[in-house]
């Protein structure tokens, strides 16, 4: 089946990195809009899964942002329409909101790749099969952090936030095999997505060395331990994505 994905930017300098690579194999079609300038989005009925990136902004930055105040209602909006939803970073937090739940500084900034477990309902759920179900490396860049949505699954942790993600689905979405997921770390960087994202975010790094010291890498450090793990951490995301295609 061809899915209709769309992504909503946040930055002129964001990429969808892997997960373009894998819609591109399998042969999905692809749209995007950049909310930040102030471009129509898409009404739910024009794709399958939609998917909201990251962002240095905080989900209650209408004033300063006010397109956000039309992205939250396009994801409410897929959501209540039973489509497949993936928050990431920013995104996943963006979701978490419109599902009600409190979205806050975490107390800690979490920058780079760090180690992240699986709760054990995230072992236990047909996702996530695919994932280690002992600690594994992923790559962090957020300082706020979101509580469980009413209705929702903690699916990951780490020592600095006991939600790193979750999933959520309603009797609608169960009928559809569709699914509601947020995950605050990134599994889609490449070589290349995160060297823009180390270029443009120097400076929450820089801040983040002197405040947060233990969760907070260098940029050489990132880049170099990027070099380690990216390639699993695609394929982690590639096997997520395959089985929430196969789902339905």
């Amino acid at each position: 089946m061809t899915l209709r994905i769309h992504a909503l930017f946040h930055t002129d300098y964001e990429d969808l990195s892997f997960i373009k690579q894998w819609a591109n194999s399998q042969h999905h079609m692809m749209s995007v809009s950049r909310s930040y300038d102030d471009c129509s989005l898409p009404e739910p009925d024009r794709f399958d899964w939609l998917i909201v990136m990251g962002g240095p902004m905080s989900v209650h930055d209408e004033e300063k942002y006010p397109w956000l105040i039309a992205e939250k209602h396009l994801i409410r909006q897929a959501i209540d329409a039973g489509k497949t939803v993936i928050g990431i970073c920013l995104g996943a937090q963006l979701l978490a909101h419109c599902l009600g739940a409190t979205v806050q500084p975490s107390g800690v900034k979490e920058i780079g790749w760090l180690p992240i477990r699986l709760t054990p309902r995230g072992q236990s759920h047909p996702l996530l099969q695919d994932l280690p179900k002992q600690d594994f490396t992923v790559f962090h860049f957020h300082g706020d952090g979101f509580d469980c949505p009413k209705g929702a699954s903690i699916i990951a942790s780490t020592e600095s936030w006991a939600n790193q993600g979750f999933i959520y689905q309603t009797q609608q979405h169960k009928a559809l095999g569709t699914w509601v997921m947020g995950w605050q770390c990134h599994f889609e960087v490449t070589k290349e997505s995160l060297a823009k994202m180390i270029v443009n975010g120097n400076d929450a790094i820089q801040s983040g060395l002197k405040d947060y010291p233990k969760t907070v890498q260098s940029a050489a450090e990132i880049i170099r331990l990027g070099y380690k793990y990216i390639e699993d951490n695609n394929a982690r995301l590639a096997a997520i994505l395959n089985r929430m295609a196969n789902s339905g």
